[in-house]
């Protein structure tokens, strides 16, 4: 049975948090779960994550949820001055 969890971050500059987290995508091998996550609105971060079990999903959304809450963070405490991004 597959699970699934659908999660939407708004905020501004939501496409650096986006940029901070692409990466990890990019590199994701694991056979239990798997990650889809794009902007869906100048102001709009979403996160879906699929899984084979009940256990890999909660595994794969600790992670995903904590890289998310991370560079919502740096955000915060980072200022946007000379091109300086996320």
């Amino acid at each position: 049975m597959e699970h699934s969890a659908v999660f939407r971050f708004t905020g501004t500059d939501i496409d650096h948090v986006f940029l901070a987290i692409e990466p990890e995508m990019a590199g994701e091998v694991n056979t239990r779960s798997h990650v889809r996550c794009w902007v869906e609105a100048p102001d709009t971060l979403v996160l879906v994550v699929h899984a084979s079990d009940i256990g890999a999903l909660r595994a794969s959304l600790n992670m995903w949820l904590r890289l998310v809450n991370v560079a919502l963070e740096m955000q915060e405490i980072i200022p946007n001055r000379g091109g300086c991004k996320v």
